[in-house]
């Protein structure tokens, strides 16, 4: 039976981090470490945890999304140092370490950092590109730019009456029509602040932030530190882009099709028939994958 959360704040190398827990640790037993995507928040696992019944699990709002502080600087290597900071301040250990997109990025950097907190990794379409992407000065992202500079997710909704009207919003349109109902409720549900004066509320992760995320996506190139990981990984990848398309499409897996391989105990798992929002479309295929001790 699933029961809510217990909810933390802290402070973590000088920012203020908001994480969740269900259940407690067990001497016998792995705890699941689960890190949300760019523009989300840590409630968006709900759905995946109920799957996970009687398990240690916890999930971690990052800076500058859901009730985690809003500090600069918003890039890769921060996110990365902030759950390696995160893992070692609260001494966790015998980790499965999760992570969706720019999650599954951010737990792998805090892998090589502490090898030996982690039994295994699942790195859902975890935004490691070809090494030859991380080359040139701007990401394909800059590519979407319009005359003023302004990425298109900055000009996203950001204000709403309640998490009723952000669901009515987003359901059923573009990449949300694939979610399940009970996550995208918790994506609202959760994903809004009050705000500061006035009425309504404001999205947990700012559009500026998320599109200033999304930006620097290609900045950091993690491929050449990871050679040494020899915990079991699995790389969950979603549809392949069809590279003659050049508009913006988040649903399509912008993991690199090799990424498995430089690992000394990697699995690919190619999904084409799910996008890039696995957890949000199949909570219970990604819980059975976090489980499943069925690497090799």
């Amino acid at each position: 039976m699933y029961q809510e959360p217990k909810e933390f704040r802290e402070r973590f190398d000088g920012v203020e981090l908001c994480w969740f827990e269900w259940g407690q640790a067990k001497a016998d037993e792995d705890s699941i470490l689960l890190v949300h995507a760019t523009g989300f928040h840590a409630r968006c696992w709900d759905q995946t945890v109920s799957h996970m019944p009687n398990r240690h699990v916890i999930a971690l709002d990052m800076r500058g999304h859901g009730r985690s502080e809003d500090l600069m600087p918003f890039n890769w290597q921060s996110f990365g140092d902030d759950v390696t900071a995160f893992i070692r301040h609260l001494n966790l250990i015998r980790l499965i370490g999760t992570g969706h997109s720019m999650g599954g990025h951010s737990v792998l950097q805090a892998a090589v950092n502490e090898p030996a907190r982690f039994s295994r990794l699942v790195l859902i379409d975890p935004v490691i590109l070809p090494p030859e992407a991380y080359s040139g000065v701007n990401s394909e992202h800059h590519s979407w730019l319009n005359n003023e500079g302004e990425h298109p997710v900055a000009r996203r909704k950001n204000f709403f009456d309640d998490a009723e009207a952000m669901y009515i919003n987003f359901r059923g349109r573009g990449s949300f029509a694939v979610w399940e109902d009970k996550v995208l409720d918790d994506y609202c549900r959760y994903g809004l602040l009050p705000v500061e004066e006035g009425t309504g509320y404001r999205l947990a992760c700012p559009p500026a932030i998320e599109a200033a995320i999304y930006m620097g996506s290609s900045g950091y190139n993690v491929v050449d530190r990871i050679r040494g990981i020899e915990m079991p990984v699995k790389v969950m990848r979603a549809r392949a882009r069809d590279h003659d398309r050049v508009e913006m499409d988040f649903s399509v897996s912008p993991t690199w099709d090799k990424l498995a391989s430089c690992f000394k105990n990697g699995k690919d798992i190619h999904l084409p028939e799910l996008t890039h929002f696995m957890p949000m479309q199949a909570p219970e295929l990604v819980a059975a994958h976090i489980l499943s001790h069925a690497f090799a």
